[in-house]
Parts: structure tokens; sequence; C-alpha cells
């Protein structure tokens, strides 16, 4: 039984017998220890710093989501000229250059230099994110792809229970500067993984298009997105998840004080149950992914969510709005997994970085933007009806996702290893 026929039968076993899924997964669950340490223990530390100060802790939140808006595009270009493999290595190494660099600061007294760790981080991500989705793309056969994307968002989904719980301990009982030596130790094992890979091939080098300038790419880039129906409408319904997430993320503390009359504290269990709901969400994403096509775990992603956030701005019993805000987390991976594996079956192999870059920032801007403003509407508006707008906003992210079900979807012939001839 030879690998092309391995692509009619996916199976969990065959997936984690792939090694690229292997050093993949490895890789990311390294980078993901140390980004959580990372966002935790610098944002517990600046906390104690400042002594609180609102806008030294904001920072942290711009170094974080900035670069994300700013270079997830530029990353993207870059990721589909340079070779994956060697890029998401020197990103890694670079990482951890910088952190202990940070370190250095922090011996000798000069705090602030934290930012600097989380910015350069941040900006080294947006390379190396869009250069494992195309390690996916060359080399994970297209059967498999729905359940290896359910996999990896799985393990986010873990980090986003046990990330912060990770984070405030180490920081707690070691302090900041044990806490900055692991995150560097994390990114040189997650580069130290990736060596586990097969080598880069070498395509399309030191011919005419290596000289090729990089604002042309990106201008090419644009225009596939463009020309593409179904790129458009995924920049829609990326857009509304981003704006309707940014609404209720920021809420959450007043949920839980306000409308439930619980105190500040019960926040993280209401934070963890969402996490819970995500995990088993990855679970159930994967087992569908087998036999549902994207597009219609992401229609009942996006209905159920519209639901739940409805459900939670309005009824105040306390069973109710913890089921709802399960249902809430359970749906989180259906629309993650639907999104990113209709990117690498619809796109283009030589384009998957500079999709994943125009469209990842049309989430992150929505998020953001409503992010910003979400604390003075919070003024004007009741909580209730604040939510029921987010809620409105999925369901526009609905009306978006209908054309995909009518839309004849390629399914792009994959390259698995030898099969390519390019």
């Amino acid at each position: 039984m030879s690998i092309p026929y391995q692509a009619h039968s996916p199976s969990v076993r065959s997936l984690f017998r792939n090694r690229i899924v292997q050093s993949i997964l490895l890789s990311g669950l390294l980078l993901q220890m140390g980004i959580w340490i990372r966002n935790f223990a610098i944002l517990l530390f600046v906390t104690e710093q400042t002594n609180k100060d609102p806008v030294a802790i904001a920072m942290i939140s711009v170094a974080e989501f900035a670069p994300i808006f700013v270079f997830s595009f530029i990353g993207g270009t870059f990721a589909d000229r340079w070779r994956p493999k060697r890029t998401m290595m020197i990103c890694d190494l670079l990482s951890a250059l910088s952190i202990f660099v940070v370190l250095l600061a922090l011996v000798y007294g000069g705090w602030e230099a934290i930012f600097f760790a989380t910015l350069v981080s941040s900006v080294l991500s947006q390379f190396s994110q869009p250069s494992g989705m195309k390690l996916f793309k060359l080399h994970v056969p297209e059967s498999l792809m729905g359940m290896g994307m359910s996999m990896y968002q799985t393990m986010m989904s873990v980090f986003m229970v046990f990330g912060p719980i990770l984070g405030t301990l180490i920081y707690f009982r070691f302090g900041i500067q044990v806490a900055i030596a692991i995150m560097g130790i994390c990114f040189l094992l997650s580069a130290a993984a990736l060596t586990l890979l097969p080598p880069d091939r070498n395509e399309r080098k030191g011919g005419p298009s290596s000289s090729v300038n990089v604002s042309r790419e990106m201008k090419l880039g644009i225009k596939y997105v463009t020309s593409k129906k179904i790129f458009m409408y995924m920049g829609a319904f990326f857009l509304a998840g981003g704006m309707g997430l940014g609404l209720i993320s920021p809420l959450g503390i007043f949920l839980v004080t306000e409308q439930l009359g619980l105190s500040a504290e019960s926040l993280q269990w209401f934070t963890s149950l969402n996490g819970i709901g995500m995990i088993l969400g990855g679970i159930l994403a994967m087992g569908l992914s087998k036999h549902v096509p994207p597009q219609k775990l992401l229609l009942i992603g996006f209905i159920a969510n519209a639901l739940a956030v409805s459900v939670l701005g309005t009824v105040p019993v306390l069973g109710i709005a913890l089921a709802a805000q399960f249902l809430s987390g359970l749906m989180v991976p259906f629309i993650h997994i639907a999104c990113n594996t209709l990117i690498l079956n619809q796109a283009e192999e030589a384009y998957v970085g500079r999709v994943n870059g125009i469209l990842n920032p049309l989430f992150m801007g929505g998020m953001v933007l409503n992010m910003s403003f979400v604390g003075v509407i919070k003024e004007y508006l009741p909580l209730g009806a604040i939510y029921l707008a987010a809620s409105g906003i999925f369901l526009a992210g609905v009306l978006a996702v209908l054309p995909l079900l009518k839309m004849k979807l390629e399914h792009r012939v994959h390259a698995v290893g030898p099969h390519h001839h390019h």
C-alpha cells in the first residue's frame, strides 16, 4: 500500500503517522507554550511594575495584535516566496534570540524591554504561521487536511484553557526571568522540531522570479483574491466574525458581574468553560470534517454562535448562560477549521501565504476596531443590546456563507511528495 492510496482512506492513524504533521504539531505545541507563558507572565509583570497602569497594560495588547494587522500580508507574501521550513526555523531562532536579549536587559534593570519581546515574536509569527500552512498544503494529502487542521485547532484550544494557568503559575512560582528563559527555550525547541521535516523543495529559485519585486507580488496577491468570488465571500465573513467577537470579548466581565450578579473572579470559570467547549468542538469538527464539507461546518458554526450570543446577552439565568457560553466555545473550531480548510483547498499553492495574509487582517481588524469602540458604546447601550448587535453581525456572516453552498468549489490536486510536477 503506497502513499497514493492512503489519500482515499483518511484515518487518525495515517494522520499521526505523517511525519510532516508530527513535526508541525510538535513545533506548534512548543510555540503555544512559549506564547502563552509570554502573554501571561508579561501581563502580570507589567501590571505589578506599573501598579496596574491601564495604558501600560493596553500597550501589551497593542504589541501583541498590531503586528498581526500590519505584517500579516507582508509575511504571507514572503511565505509564498521563501522556503517554508527554513522560514519557520529562522523565525523561531530570531524569536529565541530576541527573548534572550530581553532577559539580559531585565538582569540589568531595564524592564520596559519586555514590550520588545512581545512585539518581535508577534511580528515573526506573521512570517512563520503562513509558512506552516504552506507546509500543510505541500505535504499533507487533501483527504487528511481537515483532520490535520482540526488537530492543530484543538491543540490551540487546549492552550486557551491551560495557557493562562501555566503562564500565571510559572510567573508567581519562579518570577519573570525564569519565565522569559523558558519562553526562549520553547522557541529553540520548536526550531529543533522543524529539523525533522523533509528539506524544502528547491523550486523557482535563481530564476527570473526571484528578482521580481515584493510590491508586484503583493499586487498579484490582491488581484488573485479579488478575482475569485470565493475569497470575496470569505473576506465578508472573516470581517463579520471579527467584528462580532470584538464586540463581546471585552464584555465578559460585565456579563458575569452585572447580568448574572456574580463576583469578578467567576469570569475565569466562564472563560474555562468556553475553552472546554473549544476543545470538544475541535474533536467534534475533526470527526465531522471527513464527512461534512467545510462550507456546511461554517454555516453551522455561524448560526449556532449567533444563537448563543443572543441568549448570553438577554437571559439572566446562570444555567442557561453557561450552556450558551459552552455552545459558543464549541462552535469556534467549526468556523476556524472550515476557514483554514477552504483557504488550503481553494488557493493555489503559490498564493496560500498571500490569501491568508489578506483574509486574516480582515478578521483581526474587525475585532480590534470593535474592541476599541465597545467601552464607549457600553456607556450608552445596555449590555443585552450590544450582545444582540453582535448576534446580528454573526447572522450577516451567515449571508456571506450561503453563496458558498451553491458554488462549485474546485478540488485542487494535492502536491503530496513526489507526485508534484511543476
